[in-house]
């Protein structure tokens, strides 16, 4: 075959194992992240890629809502969060997020995706009522709402409940998906200097754990580029491919580069990642991740013509339109704050796949979609 020929020698054997259908280690994973051969890395990420999702690739229809950036605390990398004093501080109603998920559903989103900082005053009923309005819309929407860190938040400082607990309110009142934020990079050194205070990687996981154990379904994400090594990248991929072998909950996998721009000054010098160094991080990702069926592209990082080529090394989602995402682009980045169903289909075909509409948890579905009403107990 002409892609063996393509595989320097130094990557032959890990390029055998993985078509041979074989688990990598981790001492190949950081051999993967050294090499400067990206065509070789996309090569090896795509038997992957081709072998779990054929060609096709997908994207969801979907509006994000950050219900507030009132936030306890004061993440290093995070241009988001804020005191109720400050300028750039926001708080929506509920019936201000109600209003907008309704004009959303008028235009075909099939899923709401909701995330804000860890709420200083916000009451439980507030929550409640939120998931519970935004259920009584359609019962076609999806609700993917919260990272593991305001699960958390909710749990100890606003049900004064179990995590356990707090996720099966929340799932009663319609909650459908946790997300995959705050994972950041899982090394406590790095979290002690981009994110100090925020929850642990162990608290993480065992958010998204309990999550699991309810036959619920999640994301997994990180955040590189900044001041992790390799090897600290290797550690977060290992403890997400445990962790997804224990569970098997994790639907995908979203890697995004740091954004420095608002960051707090001991993190603004950095560089955002290049695209070699995205691209790489993807392959890498791909290809080590085995128990993960699905890689997504961050077009909201990367830029959607960089994203539509990450579909060559191993990416099968560009994620979604992405209506009204804020997080980002507050932290700097300058790409559009959304885009159509025609943008990302048009993507998704320049890079030689074959577009397909998904749902939250990346089960395929046809342009004219009902949620299945066993959505809450199907497998991703």
């Amino acid at each position: 075959m002409i892609a063996d020929k393509l595989i320097p020698a130094a990557l032959e054997p890990t390029y055998r194992k993985v078509c041979e259908g074989s688990r990598i280690s981790d001492e190949e994973c950081l051999r993967l992240y050294e090499s400067d051969d990206l065509n070789a890395l996309g090569i090896i990420a795509n038997v992957l890629r081709e072998r779990k999702n054929g060609n096709v690739g997908t994207y969801i229809h979907n509006l994000y809502v950050n219900y507030s950036n009132h936030c306890i605390l004061r993440c290093q990398f995070c241009a988001f969060g804020a005191r109720k004093t400050e300028s750039h501080a926001f708080e929506l109603t509920v019936d201000e997020i109600v209003g907008r998920v309704s004009r959303g559903l008028e235009i075909g989103i099939t899923e709401v995706h909701m995330v804000g900082g860890l709420h200083p005053t916000l009451k439980a009923d507030w929550y409640l009522e939120l998931i519970s309005r935004l259920r009584a819309l359609s019962p076609v929407l999806f609700i993917k709402a919260f990272t593991a860190v305001e699960v958390r938040h909710l749990a100890f400082r606003i049900f004064k409940k179990s995590i356990a607990e707090t996720l099966a309110i929340l799932k009663e009142a319609g909650l459908d998906a946790i997300t995959g934020g705050g994972a950041e990079i899982f090394d406590q050194t790095i979290r002690d200097q981009i994110c100090k205070g925020k929850e642990t990687a162990e608290e993480w996981a065992d958010v998204h754990r309990t999550w699991h154990k309810m036959g619920m379904h999640s994301t997994a994400t990180m955040l590189f580029g900044h001041i992790e090594t390799f090897a600290q990248r290797v550690d977060h991929l290992r403890r997400l491919r445990e962790l997804q072998d224990e569970t098997g909950g994790f639907t995908g996998f979203i890697p995004f580069a740091f954004e420095s721009e608002g960051a707090r000054p001991e993190l603004r010098h950095i560089k955002h990642a290049t695209a070699f160094e995205e691209l790489k991080n993807l392959a890498v990702s791909r290809i080590y991740l085995d128990n993960f069926d699905h890689i997504t592209a961050y077009w909201v990082s990367l830029g959607l013509p960089l994203a539509s080529l990450a579909m060559n090394y191993g990416v099968d989602d560009l994620h979604g339109t992405i209506i009204d995402e804020k997080i980002f682009h507050m932290a700097g980045a300058t790409t559009p704050t959304q885009q159509t169903v025609e943008a990302l289909t048009k993507a998704i075909r320049e890079a030689g796949r074959e577009p397909m509409q998904r749902d939250t948890w990346y089960r395929r579905i046809p342009s004219t979609w009902q949620k299945p009403a066993s959505a809450q107990l199907a497998c991703a």
